[in-house]
């Protein structure tokens, strides 16, 4: 995660507060369509996650919002998840809120890009031939 020095500076995070592990404030101009209104954010880097909360007062951040987020907070290779946890740790204090996380381990798991589709500049074959050699590699597929 970006220090908040470096969040800071790009001019579009208006800042209530900041502390010794993050802060709190708006986003100017996350929402193209209304660029005067600005969304609520909390960022924080301790307990051995970072973590970002990003709300609107009547509805959820879109997928391209979060998207900018993620370019605000994070640096570009960081890999960073939206939890969608056991129904039994659910938490809904603000409704419309959305949160981003990157756990500071080294070693996130992620899914291969093939199973979610092409990559720019990748080809079909190219792809089913990754998928085909992934999946059968040491005899097995994953959990088999």
């Amino acid at each position: 995660m970006k220090t908040t020095d470096e969040i800071l500076a790009s001019g579009r995070i208006i800042a209530a507060a900041t502390g010794f592990d993050g802060g709190s404030g708006w986003i100017a101009g996350l929402d193209r369509k209304k660029p005067n209104h600005h969304a609520v954010v909390v960022w924080s880097y301790g307990g051995g996650w970072d973590h970002v909360s990003v709300s609107w007062n009547n509805r959820c951040p879109t997928w391209d919002e979060m998207c900018e987020v993620k370019k605000l907070f994070f640096y570009p290779e960081e890999v960073c998840v939206q939890y969608h946890p056991p129904e039994s740790e659910y938490v809904n204090q603000f409704p419309y809120c959305l949160h981003i996380w990157r756990c500071q381990q080294p070693g996130m798991p992620m899914p291969p890009s093939w199973m979610v589709g092409l990559k720019k500049g990748q080809s079909v074959d190219s792809v089913i031939k990754q998928a085909e050699k992934e999946l059968t590699e040491g005899g097995k597929t994953k959990g088999g």
